[in-house]
């Protein structure tokens, strides 16, 4: 599914913050009496998941290039001390 469809703004969220948007649609879907007219609703709920599914991946991402980035300045101010 393509996320373009859905407000650029969204981009511009950080994930607590589509969390809550996801929260919301799912709320006005569970309200809705007539389903016919939640599958629109729906598919952008879907959609929304993707784009947080993508950013939580990038944040995993840079959580793990700056941990390894770390060890790498330990381990290297350790080799340091050994090498004095």
């Amino acid at each position: 599914m393509k996320d373009k469809n859905l407000p650029n703004d969204y981009n511009s969220l950080s994930l607590e913050e589509l969390t809550q948007e996801a929260n919301k649609m799912i709320e006005d879907l569970e309200s809705q009496k007539n389903l016919e007219n939640s599958i629109e609703n729906y598919q952008n709920l879907l959609k929304l998941n993707n784009i947080i599914e993508k950013k939580f991946q990038k944040d995993v991402k840079n959580i793990n290039e700056k941990t390894i980035e770390n060890i790498s300045k330990i381990t290297s101010k350790k080799n340091a001390k050994k090498l004095k």
